[in-house]
């Protein structure tokens, strides 16, 4: 369980990708992956098309990201969801909160 995240020039657009599991022990390295950038400023792009597990940590961590990116007008995507990942988003009506992109 890993953690990618790639900040453009200028730091406008920040990618950040799960692979494996997506829980509380990722917590640090998420919050690494935006740090670097003013959160209100920057568009944020979470791949979980990789992630084969999301847990309540890993949501709280997307609301956590949400709130200090600028709550309502933050600019954040979710791609790449599927499966119980999917469901789990689903469920947790995270579709509200974030533009949320379906694999295939």
């Amino acid at each position: 369980m890993t953690i990618n995240s790639v900040i453009s020039e200028g730091g406008r657009e920040v990618s950040i990708k799960v692979d494996g599991r997506f829980d509380f022990s990722l917590h640090t390295e998420f919050q690494r992956a935006y740090a670097k950038v003013d959160p209100a400023r920057a568009h944020y792009c979470i791949d979980l098309s990789r992630a084969e597990y999301i847990d309540s940590a890993a949501l709280g961590m997307l609301l956590l990201l949400r709130e200090k990116a600028g709550g309502e007008r933050a600019h954040i995507t979710i791609s790449g969801c599927q499966g119980g990942v999917r469901q789990i988003l689903e469920v947790s009506r995270f579709h509200q909160l974030f533009d949320i992109e379906r694999m295939g």
